[in-house]
């Protein structure tokens, strides 16, 4: 068996398990680009694999996300046994750019302030906004559904961060695109998988 679920844990290591954000401490998340995005569940507890009416939530949810954000447009996604792997695209509504990828002007200059240039625009959500919003409104679908159908687990099952990158060109979005497709045939090799307890797995190029 690839993955080794609740039922037979391995227990959790932070300092093993937890992946870093790379998050740029000035950055505006709210800018114009494209944004691979990981969320994880709690204690890495395979949710999506043991409840059916969950997955469908998280995919369900994800989905509808264009619906509720209009300047956000969804790439590939993936939903592993106790995780998702995601591409956001934040894009400006009125001048949409194909690419999807940030606007340089975005990264901080040597003052530390991020560059005033560029699409930000503060009646929008940022990066963060937009997953914390999507995260709140999975748990609330689950608790509904854990009530109807008197389900005995845990409702709040996501953990409390995220993982993020920002994909800065077409190379690295091909990477990505083709790590988050193969995803399901690599599962042992997952760096969420809680088979991997011993040892922090190789990083992938682009999350570096």
């Amino acid at each position: 068996m690839p993955w080794l679920c609740h039922a037979t844990t391995v227990k959790y290591n932070h300092d093993v398990h937890h992946r870093r954000s790379i998050r740029l401490k000035h950055y505006d998340y709210s800018r114009n680009g494209a944004y691979f995005v990981t969320l994880c569940t709690f204690d890495r507890g395979c949710y999506f694999e043991r409840f059916p009416q969950l997955r469908d939530i998280i995919d369900g949810q994800w989905q509808m996300i264009p619906e509720r954000f209009s300047y956000v447009k969804l790439d590939e996604y993936v939903i592993m046994p106790n995780h998702f792997h995601g591409i956001v695209v934040i894009h400006d509504i009125c001048r949409d750019t194909p690419s999807g990828y940030p606007d340089p002007s975005g990264y901080p200059d040597p003052s530390g302030y991020p560059d005033p240039s560029g699409y930000p625009d503060p009646t929008r959500m940022s990066l963060g906004e937009i997953v914390g919003a999507y995260k709140s409104l999975c748990v609330n679908a689950w608790l509904k559904v854990i009530k109807t159908e008197d389900i005995n687990t845990r409702g709040k099952f996501w953990q409390d961060n995220y993982y993020e990158h920002i994909i800065r060109n077409e190379e690295e979005m091909d990477c990505i695109r083709q790590y988050i497709v193969n995803n399901p045939l690599q599962g042992e090799l997952d760096r969420e998988n809680p088979a991997q307890s011993e040892q922090q797995p190789q990083s992938e190029k682009w999350m570096v």
